[in-house]
Formats: structure tokens, sequence, C-alpha cells
């Protein structure tokens, strides 16, 4: 976050910057020596956008977490659900439907639309999946159908809308080059409750994991502790992607880089995959806005550069756990 911070088309001092967020503490007084537009570089672009990026990868990965530790699948990722799938379809309506420049909506619809697209997948599974014993395999088949059909749904209001193309696809694409304090503050109540939850049913996720009979036997029920943790990973999900844009395999590469780092359990998992995402995230939003400054490549883009080979390597030791 410091070197975020430091690091852009206008270089910061270390010194000055140091200086200048302990000035904000209260009852510090300390003289920064920044100049007034270096002043408002890091307090009005940098630090909102370094904020947003650590809320964002950190609740990526601590939602990625919380979903392999429901589905006790290292490949299920925070989209699994149709929580991409909704967002790109609400973001989307605003953009074709909303003269002007609807940036506040934006990521008010794409939380509305995720939040709506995982309802959607839980109640299908929910009913298909009733008194036959399977509920988790069902709850992902229907998160599967319901995200083909939203995107399907985004599909056509873009062939229809072809002049808002490069508006659609700036925001698939994912990025924070919009964080300001207002975006920081919409989303800041909903990503504290999420990862709260989250956080407090770390011990429970690890009893699920040995099984959904054996937790009943020790008194935990499986289907309420599926429950909570889902929607509350598809919470932090929705929070993300409505600010951020689509951002793939950060819920995937993280949770599983903790795992082989520090173990499976999911007291551990959990926090450190909130660490590590928010580190992750900064890192890769530092390429994207420097590596061909002025310009910035899509945050989605690099980390899919990423993540892509993480993924191969994931899918080669689950093949050989399998194997085994």
């Amino acid at each position: 976050m410091l070197a975020a911070l430091l690091v852009g088309a206008a270089d910061l001092p270390v010194t000055g910057v140091v200086k200048a967020l302990l000035d904000r503490v209260p009852f510090v007084d300390v003289d920064s020596g920044l100049s007034t537009v270096e002043r408002n570089v890091l307090f009005e672009l940098r630090l909102p956008r370094v904020l947003l990026g650590a809320m964002v990868g950190g609740l990526l990965a601590i939602a990625g977490a919380g979903y392999q530790g429901v589905f006790r699948n290292p490949l299920a990722d925070p989209y699994l659900l149709g929580a991409a799938a909704g967002a790109g379809v609400g973001a989307t309506l605003v953009i074709v439907v909303v003269p002007g420049d609807p940036a506040f909506a934006i990521p008010l619809a794409a939380f509305v639309g995720a939040i709506s697209g995982v309802f959607l997948a839980y109640a299908l599974g929910s009913t298909a999946g009733r008194g036959n014993g399977s509920g988790a395999a069902t709850l992902v088949l229907a998160g599967v159908a319901v995200s083909n059909f939203l995107a399907a749904v985004q599909t056509f209001l873009q062939q229809a809308n072809a002049e808002e193309l490069q508006r659609i696809f700036s925001w698939i694409l994912g990025g924070l080059g919009l964080a300001d304090w207002p975006t920081v503050a919409m989303i800041a109540p909903y990503a504290l409750v999420s990862t709260v939850v989250l956080l407090l049913h770390g011990r429970l996720l690890d009893v699920l994991s040995v099984g959904e009979e054996e937790a009943t036997s020790l008194g935990v029920s499986a289907a309420r502790v599926r429950l909570i943790v889902l929607v509350a990973a598809s919470l932090a999900t929705a929070c993300a992607v409505a600010v951020s844009g689509l951002i793939g395999f950060v819920g995937i590469v993280v949770p599983h880089a903790v795992r082989r780092l520090a173990g499976g359990s999911y007291r551990v998992v959990l926090p450190l995959s909130l660490l590590l995402g928010a580190a992750f995230l900064e890192l890769a939003d530092l390429f994207a806005r420097t590596v061909v400054a002025p310009g910035e490549l899509p945050l989605g883009v690099v980390t899919a550069f990423v993540g892509a080979p993480f993924f191969v390597v994931i899918l080669r030791a689950t093949r050989r756990q399998v194997d085994t």
C-alpha cells in the first residue's frame, strides 16, 4: 500500500507521505513538507484508490476462501453462483438505459445485480436440491445455469446497443481508475459486515471440511453454516465487483497460495487470504497503471496474466490428489 501511494505519474517522497499520513492522526501535528498539489494527489487520488484496491482484493480473496470451504473444492471462486453475471447485467443496463455518464449509478446497479444473481441461483438450487441430499452440487449447477442465462441477457443488451460497447467492456475488464472517497464510503459498511461474519465462521468451516455427517454429529448444522457463509461471501463479492468491475482469479489464486504456505485450517486461511488478497491487488494495480504510463492496463488483464498459469498449477495438483 505504501508503494502504491508513492509511485505513479507524480512520484511522492517517502518521508513526506509518511508525515502527511501521520498528520491526519488525531492529536498528532507534523509538517509533511508536501506542496498543495502533492497533498491533493496523495489524499484525493492515490489514497482512495489504494484503500479501494485493498478492500476489493481482500474481499475477493476471503470470499473465494469461503466458497472453497463451503463446497470443499479449491477451484471454487467468488463468481461461482452468478455474482459476476448479475453485476454485468446491472452495469450494462445502466450504461445503455441511463443517459449521460451515470458514474455513481453503475456501482449501485452492479451491486444489486450481483446480489440478485446469487439469490436467484440459491433459490433455484435450494428448490431443485430439496430432499435429494445433494444440496451443494445442485447449488453449483444452479449457479452455472443462472450465470449462462444472465450472460446471454448481457450479450443481447450489448448487441442491441453497439454504440456503448466500449464503455461496457471498459467496466467488464475491471479497474480502479474511478476510485474516490464516496465510492469507498459506499461499500465500506457492507465490506465490514461480510468480512467479520466470514472470519467468525473459520472454526465452523474447519468442522464442515470433515464432512456433513461428522459435522452434524458434532452439533453443527451444515445447512445453516453453508447459508451464512454463502450470504456473507456473496455480499463481499458484490461489493468488490460493484466498484471494480470483473477482476478474475484473485479468489482462486490467493486462498490456494495461503493454504500452501500456512496449512488448510480456515481459522488461518480466511484472515491471511484477506491480507494477501489486498496486497496482491495493490501490486497488480500498481503494475497496471505504471507499465504503460501515462496509459493504464485493465486490472482484470493483469490478474489474468498471473492467475491463469497459477490456475493450471492448481488443476494439476488437484488431479494428482484425485488420482492418488
